[in-house]
């Protein structure tokens, strides 16, 4: 949450023509509900199925850029694999980056709308913890922390491209 997946892959996108899926938009698209309704209507157990059914629909496409929540390579055999579909890369984000981007869109995201400043930096650094050794298994590791301005998201996503080998459609 926060290290700009979604920013990242639509500004890839844009300067290359690749098709751009965010997987929770995805989701939302083919189950006409919020990821929010969705947990709320299933728990979180069902929304990880779908997600995971979901993760295998996108994985056969072709030519495709996918942001898969950040909880998704957490959960079943999701991470592995990812891994063999596909080049995984983790966005590596600054806690600081991480701190001010939630900070700022906090009360877009239901999970910490309602969480003080020392809150909310406690829940990013559990959250990494937690989520590290999953992370970890990425095949390819990106820093993400210049994406505040276009300038930055331009210069972003041409390092993008060229660390990937992304050639415009």
């Amino acid at each position: 949450m926060g290290c700009g997946k979604s920013t990242l892959g639509r500004t890839v996108s844009a300067m290359t023509g690749m098709q751009f899926i965010d997987l929770d938009a995805y989701i939302e698209g083919r189950f006409h509900m919020t990821v929010r309704d969705i947990f709320a209507q299933r728990g979180e157990q069902g929304f990880r199925d779908i997600e995971r059914s979901m993760l295998h629909e996108v994985g056969e496409f072709e030519n495709v850029l996918v942001a898969c929540g950040g909880g998704t390579p957490c959960f079943f055999d999701n991470m592995e694999w990812m891994n063999l579909h596909g080049t995984t890369v983790f966005l590596d984000t600054s806690i600081d980056k991480l701190f001010s981007r939630l900070k700022r869109g906090k009360h877009k995201r239901p999970l910490i709308a309602d969480k003080n400043d020392e809150e909310l930096l406690e829940f990013i650094n559990r959250a990494l913890e937690a989520r590290m050794e999953h992370y970890s298994k990425a095949i390819a590791v990106f820093k993400s922390d210049m994406l505040d301005n276009e300038a930055e998201k331009s210069h972003t996503a041409q390092r993008f491209i060229d660390q990937f080998n992304i050639v415009p459609q």
